[in-house]
């Protein structure tokens, strides 16, 4: 693991805040989840005592943290090699980069993935820059079989600035699905805690008892087509919590077509045979959860407010297509 201990007198004049507030503003990449484990393991003292996240801090406080960071995640991704990958760059500037990820490439390295990411053809893109960031530059992730747009700072100062952006939920992310069956409602949100599945620990799940084991989630949807059997959605991100969108439309009893690990992949028995192998067919053209990040829209460091959008992938065309032929039910 690498340790980084960080530790802050206050001044006379310091206002009464929580904690956790105060360190999010004041150690640059740092999330709450961060602070909430350090808490809990003992590291943070106030004044050399053992205090909780929700502490009110004071005047003349005294406050040592102690982070720890897995070793792929090193500050400056020392030993991530650069590998000159296809990446498909939509906008670069000095301070930012914002990326079209394909689908089937993982955003970083983990178990499983030490190469081949799209952070090793960052480390590529970026070869003469000498001042490699954390994470070089990322600030969100997507899934691996989910495509779309994807942010990336440049620099020190874009970095933070845009971590502060998704602290603040200023950062506007709006996702196109396509969901099993025929949704109640034209829009509405889904909250709840969202968790690790206890049943699957490589899902995650709205938690029905002990939400201090899970993160508050909030997904607002709009119908944007009906067939017969899915249904077109749109989805806007009020939080960005891990496969927020796939386990709440899993709760709602509609998982994204071709969703492995949340039963998508599965055609319902009650299909007839004809409408089975016709369903048979989509599954084979999207081969992949159908989700995608379609657009984005953020304040730049310097040119303020920012809008991207990403065209919808060709796999998604050719099934929406199919169903607007054979199912035609446009709202």
């Amino acid at each position: 693991m690498h340790i980084k201990k960080f530790s802050f007198l206050l001044k006379k004049n310091q206002k009464s805040i929580r904690i956790d507030k105060f360190l999010i503003k004041s150690i640059q990449n740092i999330s709450r989840n961060q602070i909430q484990k350090a808490a809990n393991l003992g590291k943070i003292l106030v004044n050399k005592r053992f205090i909780k996240k929700n502490y009110q801090i004071k005047p003349f406080d005294f406050i040592e943290i102690e982070i720890s960071y897995p070793p792929i995640l090193d500050l400056e991704y020392k030993n991530i090699i650069a590998e000159k990958i296809p990446l498909d760059i939509i906008h670069e500037d000095e301070d930012i980069i914002v990326v079209n990820k394909q689908p089937g490439m993982v955003v970083h390295p983990g178990i499983g993935n030490e190469n081949g990411t799209l952070i090793h053809g960052i480390k590529y893109h970026l070869k003469n820059n000498n001042k490699l960031l954390y994470r070089l530059g990322l600030v969100h992730r997507i899934d691996k079989d989910t495509s779309g747009l994807l942010v990336l700072a440049k620099n020190e100062y874009a970095q933070k600035f845009l971590f502060q952006q998704f602290i603040s939920k200023t950062i506007k992310r709006k996702y196109i699905a396509l969901v099993w069956g025929n949704l109640k409602n034209e829009e509405g949100t889904i909250t709840g805690f969202i968790g690790r599945d206890p049943k699957n620990r490589k899902r995650m799940t709205l938690l029905k008892k002990d939400f201090d084991r899970g993160k508050y989630s909030i997904t607002h949807y709009k119908v944007l087509e009906r067939f017969k059997y899915i249904t077109y959605i749109s989805c806007n991100l009020e939080t960005g919590k891990t496969h927020q969108i796939r386990a709440h439309f899993k709760y709602l009893g509609h998982p994204l077509f071709n969703d492995f690990i949340y039963g998508g992949n599965k055609i319902l028995k009650s299909f007839s045979k004809k409408n089975f192998k016709f369903l048979k067919i989509c599954l084979n053209i999207l081969k992949r959860q159908a989700l995608h990040a379609i657009s984005l829209s953020l304040i730049h460091p310097k040119n303020g407010k920012c809008h991207f959008t990403s065209p919808i992938p060709e796999d998604w065309k050719k099934v929406i297509q199919k169903f607007r032929e054979r199912f035609s039910f446009l709202l």
